[in-house]
């Protein structure tokens, strides 16, 4: 069985990382290195609930490896943190 990768952003420290957590960050910040976008365009492209989503995009924002800009709906983008591979 081939190994997954997962984007090295998605291990977040403090967190108990687990495959669908891990896989679903992974979309996330493959998305939003492609450019900024509302979460509700990223529940869309990666084909996931709008709940995950915003789960998991208010875990990457308490790390540091996304912020949100401007006013609702707002715009997710990439931190310096988040753009840094490992």
């Amino acid at each position: 069985m081939p190994k997954e990768g997962y984007h090295p952003n998605a291990y977040l420290a403090g967190f108990k990382n687990v495959r669908l957590g891990l896989k679903a960050r992974t979309a996330i910040l493959n998305l939003l290195e492609r450019g900024n976008a509302d979460a509700k365009a990223i529940a869309r492209d990666a084909g996931m609930p709008y709940g995950v989503v915003m789960h998991h995009l208010k875990l990457l924002e308490a790390s540091g490896i996304v912020q949100r800009k401007g006013g609702r709906p707002y715009v997710w983008a990439v931190t310096g943190l988040g753009q840094k591979r490992l």
